[in-house]
């Protein structure tokens, strides 16, 4: 007698072959048989008029302070992932020395915009400084899988200390350094993600933009005996860079034949021709022989953002995060009648600027005083004209007017261009990521990028089949990142299973949730379209029942 048997489903196995109906046998957290009739089992779940495929996988997200106190990810698994890849973009919680944690606690809240009453909360360290230690601790109550990446700004931190901020390393500082991610790849990392882009809360380089180019190479080195990835997240904003930085990349994955991922790829409306350049420069790549691979987020940039907060809608905005960045609300509030002028001019160019663009409108999303309920889903333009004052002007007064508790969104900044965006995500030499999952929790969502993949790129513009999507959120990140026995329904292959219904598989609206420690909100989306998600077997949440508070069988997932 099986274990589990989802019965009379549309297999979409992820091979990308095509769908086929019958039942996936479950036995041990394993699948034992895909397609025709099984046998008698101990639980059942009816798949008709649904499809059956692998669990999805998403390889680029920053759960590493979430997994702590929150074991199932929420509600990454109800969207149908069921294994996530941490530890991106340089920073992970391990190894890390107890007198670096401060520092790295505000790089990483800063980096990833994580609430510092949430982070201080549910992230206690009691895995000491070593990576091994860390995967030990939080395997012991999995409900989701894990497939940790090192971050090269930690080891960093680990070896040189302090000075891993503000200078490159020695021939010996480097040998320390790889001895380092060998034992973390030992105990289960598998590969190291570095970063060209981002600061710390000092607003300097983080640390792994303080290494030569001989010190990436060491590591890569490193990488090639384990066979792990390396992953970086690059100059997205300028597409001459980012060639740079794939002609980079090849030359590191031919020398030490590791496979290599950069993230985020994003279309732009205004030079939509730049992705394509750097899609043209990684299939060069290929044809050197290099495993090189751009990860592209499948939903449009909407930034939402507050001054009890800093947000990214703010960093090109000085005084703006000036202001957010004061810790104490009294002061902060006396900081924005002060400056009151300042900022509405900084708004106003902020405006003239999109305006340029034809980007996304500024709208108010939530008030805090009843009074302002009519504000809600209104453009800041129209509220601007209707009280005779500039744009910049309108958000000051608003803003004063709610004690600094106004939510404002700004959508479809960029990204939004579906029939050009599908293309490029079909393209065989895409890799679907950069969900950002766990990070950004204030400024958008990063929930629901596989229901959207369905329903606006296999639905709507029709820019790949069913079976390909699946595909490519499924086998090809598993084959990608090597991540053993998972992303097909097959014989001996961890039972990981997503039933949805494929007509209606999408992301929900954008909603304030209050799930985390401490005070403050965050953005999520709730799935549609999903019926169950099995984890290595358990049934883990169904449309029914929701979250299985007993199901915990995630995993380190290994390589």
């Amino acid at each position: 007698m099986f274990d589990l048997v989802i019965r009379d489903g549309l297999i979409v196995d992820g091979s990308g072959l095509p769908a086929r109906r019958g039942d996936v046998a479950i036995t041990d957290g394993k699948v034992v048989s895909v397609g025709g009739r099984a046998g008698e089992a101990k639980h059942n779940v009816d798949a008709s008029g649904r499809a059956v495929a692998p669990g999805f996988i998403d390889p680029h997200t920053h759960y590493d302070a979430q997994l702590c106190f929150d074991p199932y990810a929420f509600p990454a698994i109800e969207h149908g992932v069921t294994t996530v890849v941490p530890g991106n973009c340089s920073l992970s919680p391990a190894p890390l020395p107890a007198n670096q944690r401060e520092a790295f606690s505000r790089m990483f809240r800063l980096i990833e915009e994580m609430p510092k009453d949430a982070f201080d909360a549910g992230v206690d360290w009691r895995w000491g400084e070593d990576f091994g230690q860390y995967l030990d601790v939080i395997a012991q109550d999995l409900a989701i899988n894990v497939a940790p990446l090192v971050g090269h700004s930690v080891i960093r931190l680990s070896v040189m200390g302090d000075d891993a901020r503000n200078r490159t390393a020695t021939d010996n500082e480097i040998a320390a350094m790889c001895a380092l991610l060998d034992k973390c790849l030992e105990a289960g990392a598998i590969g190291l993600s570095t970063s060209f882009v981002d600061i710390d809360d000092t607003y300097q380089p983080v640390p792994s933009r303080w290494a030569a180019p001989e010190e990436l190479d060491a590591l890569a080195a490193v990488l090639g005996a384990h066979s792990a990835v390396l992953q970086i997240v690059h100059e997205f904003y300028d597409a001459d860079l980012t060639i740079a930085r794939v002609n980079q990349l090849a030359e590191l994955s031919v020398a030490h034949q590791i496979t290599t991922t950069l993230s985020p790829l994003f279309h732009n409306a205004a030079a939509p021709n730049e992705v394509q350049r750097v899609l043209d420069a990684v299939e060069a790549a290929r044809q050197r022989g290099a495993a090189v691979w751009p990860q592209m987020q499948t939903r449009p940039i909407d930034i939402s953002f507050t001054l009890h907060q800093r947000s990214l809608m703010l960093l090109t905005m000085p005084a703006w995060w000036k202001v957010a960045s004061i810790a104490e609300h009294a002061d902060k509030v006396a900081a924005v009648i002060a400056d009151k002028e300042k900022l509405a001019a900084e708004m106003d160019a902020i405006q003239q600027r999109r305006s340029g663009l034809g980007a996304g409108e500024f709208v108010v999303r939530q008030v805090v005083h009843e009074r302002n309920a009519n504000l809600v889903g209104r453009t800041i333009d129209d509220i601007a004209e209707e009280r005779g004052c500039t744009h910049g002007e309108a958000v000051v007064d608003i803003v004063i007017d709610e004690d600094l508790g106004t939510w404002f969104i700004r959508e479809s900044i960029g990204h939004d261009q579906s029939e050009a965006i599908g293309a490029m995500l079909a393209d065989p030499n895409v890799h679907v990521g950069a969900s950002d999952g766990g990070a950004h929790v204030g400024s958008f969502s990063t929930f629901g990028d596989t229901g959207y993949l369905f329903s606006e790129f296999v639905r709507t513009t029709g820019s790949m089949s069913l079976e390909q999507a699946v595909k490519k959120i499924t086998l090809d990140p598993a084959t990608i990142w090597g991540i053993e026995g998972r992303g097909l329904l097959a014989p001996g292959y961890a039972a990981d299973v997503v039933v949805f219904d494929p007509d209606t598989i999408a992301r929900g609206p954008e909603v304030a949730s209050e799930d985390f420690p401490g005070e403050g909100i965050r953005w999520i989306r709730r799935q549609e379209g999903v019926d169950t998600v099995v984890v290595n077997g358990a049934v883990t949440w169904t449309a029914q029942d929701g979250y299985i508070d007993s199901a915990r069988a995630g995993v380190i997932a290994t390589r």
